[in-house]
């Protein structure tokens, strides 16, 4: 840690989202120089500007500057950035040091740690730890979900237990710090960021750094259903737990699907570590309703059931949501914009399983391609090439019945045609609500 007033500190890459508005606003309270710099130009990032009004900042938008990333003492950078980005690079050469918002954070943070990852599941998994931890401590949920908690430090107590999702991104910027936490609960893992990470080996490697500086008083929250699992044991001198839906009693939740079954006993596991009880972590978890975009409920009409899952990025997601509901049932939305990931598994699963597949975006008709080929599409779903997300909603109100659910699900990123996943889920969400 050092003490930052008067340091010339360049905040690299606001965005939309809040850890980078965070970060400049508690860098201006130490007392540093702040420099906001951005690729966008400013009428995109209007909101986040006026988060941020009134502040000592100078903004450099709609472009980088390379003497803002090698004349200052310090780089603070989103996560989003590649690690090979040309103005990091400058960064280094320079000698000047990087680091991120949540890296900030955990340097300062008096709580003990609980940090959660996976290729799909941790946000809804440290979620549901922190109704089970809120249930005897003071518990605070943050990184990469809910707000970031950087500007909370004075609030937070050495008795105070601290819940962080934790992304692929922020576990790579996190590893020259050489830290893991105190307990680490892994989700499910399979490959999602190739664009960024360049590799799935190199996706898996960002993800260890959450158990490969563990001690061994720490915990790994393992998922026994997982094979790679075993070999993640071996790489964390910390002491292994395994959680599994196999012979446990059900949790009763109000989201469906055997995943989230799956997510609320890794909850449980790690929460039981800090003396929560079966009791205890039932009555936590009974009313949740899950989070937004996450097989979300928006709507229910004449028999008929609308969830918003636009988080599913990756197939392995989509293929657990239509796992969620009856066979035969579910008309899913798939499609957007190709991640480099497999596609045939989730092509064969919507196939045998799903009453419809409405296929979307950049990959729509490389989905509709697959599913045609897959060996049993003959005699199951039905499969649509739309286009776009309001022409599938409408095939949708077309052929759907009492007792269907549509599912928007789409195993594919959304950037081809949304700015982010929520927008797309929100569009789902109304064009759902005009039913």
């Amino acid at each position: 840690m050092q003490d930052l007033k008067e340091k010339r500190v360049t905040v690299a890459g606001l965005g939309r989202f809040g850890g980078q508005i965070a970060a400049a606003r508690w860098l201006v309270a130490q007392g540093a120089r702040v420099i906001v710099t951005d690729l966008a130009p400013p009428e995109k990032l209007a909101g986040s500007i006026q988060q941020l009004e009134g502040l000592p900042i100078e903004f450099h938008l709609g472009g980088h500057r390379s003497e803002d990333y090698s004349s200052v003492d310090l780089v603070v950078a989103s996560p989003a950035i590649p690690p090979r980005d040309q103005y990091l690079l400058a960064a280094t050469e320079a000698g000047v040091a990087i680091t991120t918002e949540i890296r900030l954070f955990i340097e300062r943070c008096p709580g003990t740690i609980l940090g959660v990852t996976g290729s799909k599941g941790k946000s809804t998994t440290a979620a549901l730890l922190g109704n089970m931890l809120q249930q005897r401590f003071t518990t605070w949920v943050g990184g990469n979900i809910g707000r970031p908690l950087l500007n909370e430090l004075h609030n937070i107590e050495k008795t105070h237990l601290v819940v962080l999702e934790l992304s692929s991104f922020m576990l790579h910027h996190l590893g020259p710090m050489r830290w893991s936490p105190h307990v680490s609960v892994v989700t499910m893992l399979a490959g999602d960021h190739l664009d960024w990470h360049g590799s799935v080996d190199a996706y898996i490697e960002a993800k260890k750094n959450i158990i490969r500086f563990q001690r061994p008083d720490d915990f790994a929250v393992l998922n026994a259903e997982d094979s790679a699992s075993r070999v993640w044991a071996k790489g964390t001198s910390a002491r292994v737990i395994y959680f599994t839906t196999e012979g446990r009693e059900r949790f009763e939740l109000m989201i469906p699907g055997r995943h989230n079954q799956s997510n609320a006993r890794a909850a449980f596991a790690a929460a039981s570590l800090m003396g929560i009880t079966l009791a205890e972590a039932q009555t936590a978890v009974r009313e949740f309703a899950g989070l937004p975009h996450r097989l979300q409920l928006v709507h229910e009409s004449r028999g008929v059931r609308y969830f918003n899952d636009s988080i599913a990025t990756i197939p392995e997601a989509a293929i657990a949501a239509l796992d969620a509901f009856p066979a035969r049932r579910v008309i899913q939305i798939v499609g957007g914009k190709d991640k480099g990931n497999p596609l045939t598994a989730m092509c064969n699963a919507l196939v045998e399983r799903a009453k419809a597949a409405l296929c979307i975006g950049a990959t729509g008709p490389k989905l509709a391609e697959l599913m045609a080929k897959s060996p049993t599409h003959q005699s199951a779903a039905n499969v649509y090439e739309c286009g776009d997300l309001p022409t599938a909603m409408k095939i949708a109100r077309q052929i759907v019945v009492a007792g269907d659910v549509v599912l928007l699900s789409p195993g594919c990123a959304s950037f081809d045609q949304f700015v982010n996943f929520e927008e797309r889920g929100e569009l789902f969400a109304r064009l759902a609500r005009e039913n």
